[in-house]
């Protein structure tokens, strides 16, 4: 992710931009981020960064309405959430009792944006982002942008468009916050 650029997210004019345009601009940067979300996978994988870019971009462009971006940071924003979003129903989908999946309670010293892809914590995180959010939208954006599309705290700050410190100040607040919800959180509930 060191290859975040500045000219990436840079001055924009404001008018609505098609995401057919958008999407070549940023396919690298989101194929990257799709690669480090999905690289700690088991083998025999079947989803690919390529394949969870592409899924991203149709969920974003199905309707005429949804192909109109403000720019390509609101673009990739939106990318990022749409990948999240399919990584949740897949592991949401490989943990249903069919399939074998049981819920299990997850170390919160595995919350490391690097560390490999595990269903039950997306799962986890995804569930507590969606009250969190609720109280801190900021703070749970930085949350989303670092977990699940493997951020530096940098880069997630400039996508937020606020200081590297303000940012790292948000991290140490939301990682306390889910740690704290984590533990209170019963083998059951997962």
């Amino acid at each position: 992710m060191s290859d975040f650029k500045e000219e990436t997210f840079g001055p924009e004019d404001h008018s609505l931009l098609s995401g057919s345009d958008l999407l070549p601009l940023i396919y690298d940067e989101l194929r990257r981020v799709a690669a480090v979300r999905i690289m700690g996978e088991a083998p025999g994988n079947t989803l690919q960064p390529t394949a969870l870019v592409h899924e991203a971009y149709l969920r974003l462009t199905k309707s005429e309405k949804s192909d109109r971006w403000e720019s390509k940071r609101h673009f990739f924003s939106s990318a990022c959430i749409a990948m999240r979003r399919i990584l949740v129903e897949r592991a949401r989908a490989k943990n249903t009792l069919r399939r074998g999946g049981q819920a299990k309670r997850v170390p919160l010293d595995e919350f490391n944006p690097d560390s490999e892809l595990d269903f039950d914590l997306i799962l986890t995180i995804n569930s507590l982002l969606e009250s969190f959010e609720k109280r801190h939208p900021r703070k749970a954006k930085l949350v989303e942008l670092r977990f699940f599309a493997g951020l530096t705290i940098a880069e997630a700050a400039e996508m937020l468009e606020i200081s590297v410190s303000m940012a790292d100040q948000d991290w140490r607040f939301a990682r306390a916050w889910l740690r704290v919800a984590m533990e209170d959180i019963t083998p059951d509930e997962k």
